[in-house]
């Protein structure tokens, strides 16, 4: 689905109950803020998953288009363009994979190595939607590479560098539930949440070309966890 530019009327949305999320950079071609965990990217379906990032932003940016998303339960870096034509050269660039993103999330269990690479291929779970699942039969290519930042020994946790190469749904969740070592607080993919009010996975990094001058932008948004 395509959310299309429009002029906002605040009057019209006062539905909306959570905070605006930080803005971390504007100009003419783009947006990036600084999703809280819990907001919804792009409106759910219903009044009552009206409120998201998006309609935030619209408030400040009336041509604001969805590039990407994030999963409700994940916080950090979400992207806007403003304009048709800025969105499509940004949705380009990441269905071409120019664009680095990097995750860091904290999972249940210690890894043994330092470094790796999860090669699964991913599909919906029908059944069970919205969960997603591992298939080797009918699934679609997803890559993930992970890096070792720190080890808890005491509460056996261990805490990730993510680089999804493709953006499949829960990708991230799934590929670390599928080797072991579900993220900690996932509702969907952990067997318990161990006690944490929240998924801890955090969209950390973004690196791109600009679409209008092609200049490298860089941003960072340090976990609040």
């Amino acid at each position: 689905m395509r959310y299309r530019a429009r002029m906002v009327n605040a009057d019209q949305h006062d539905t909306a109950s959570s905070a605006a999320p930080p803005i971390v950079f504007a100009d003419a071609a783009l947006v990036v803020v600084d999703k809280p965990a819990g907001q919804l990217a792009v409106p759910g379906r219903g009044d009552h998953k009206r409120d998201c990032s998006w309609l935030h932003v619209c408030h400040a940016f009336a041509d604001a288009l969805v590039v990407h998303r994030l999963d409700q339960a994940t916080s950090g870096l979400l992207l806007f363009g403003r304009g048709a034509s800025a969105q499509r050269a940004l949705s380009h660039a990441f269905a071409a994979r120019e664009v680095d993103k990097q995750y860091v999330a904290v999972v249940c269990g210690l890894l043994a190595d330092e470094r790796g690479e999860i090669d699964l291929p991913l599909a919906a779970d029908w059944p069970h939607r919205p969960l997603q699942r591992v298939d080797h039969d009918a699934g679609k290519v997803a890559h993930t590479h992970w890096q070792v930042l720190a080890r808890d020994e005491r509460r056996q946790r261990t805490r990730l560098l993510l680089q999804p190469l493709t953006g499949r749904t829960h990708q991230l969740r799934v590929h670390l539930a599928a080797i072991g070592h579900p993220i900690v607080g996932d509702a969907l993919y952990a067997a318990s949440t161990a006690g944490e009010p929240r998924l801890l996975l955090h969209a950390s990094g973004l690196r791109l070309r600009h679409p209008v001058d092609a200049r490298e932008c860089r941003w960072r948004s340090e976990p609040p966890f």
